[in-house]
């Protein structure tokens, strides 16, 4: 994990991976420049369409979270709220 929040294109992951998250970088910082045309290399790594739905899904979600986050000013929890954060989606998941 560390690996790859430092730098995912030299990370120790497979190709699929590594494709997937290539795509959600343009599509976070070039969103009006993702086209049809960028989904042919995930598939060309066997993603199936609904992997691809959902992490381009996973990705909106996030990016209108950070902006309303940036807006509201919102808290950040501190080290202990991020675990008890943590063992919640652990143990019920996203209910």
């Amino acid at each position: 994990m560390q690996a790859v929040l430092a730098d995912w294109r030299t990370a120790p992951i497979d190709a699929r991976t590594r494709a997937m998250l290539g795509f959600i970088e343009r599509l976070t910082l070039n969103p009006d420049a993702v086209s049809a045309a960028d989904i042919q290399p995930l598939r060309a790594e066997r993603l199936s369409d609904t992997a691809i739905e959902d992490a381009i899904h996973v990705c909106t979600l996030f990016s209108v979270y950070d902006r309303l986050a940036d807006s509201f000013n919102f808290d950040i929890p501190d080290a202990r709220g991020f675990e008890l954060s943590a063992t919640s989606l652990l143990d019920r998941g996203y209910v």
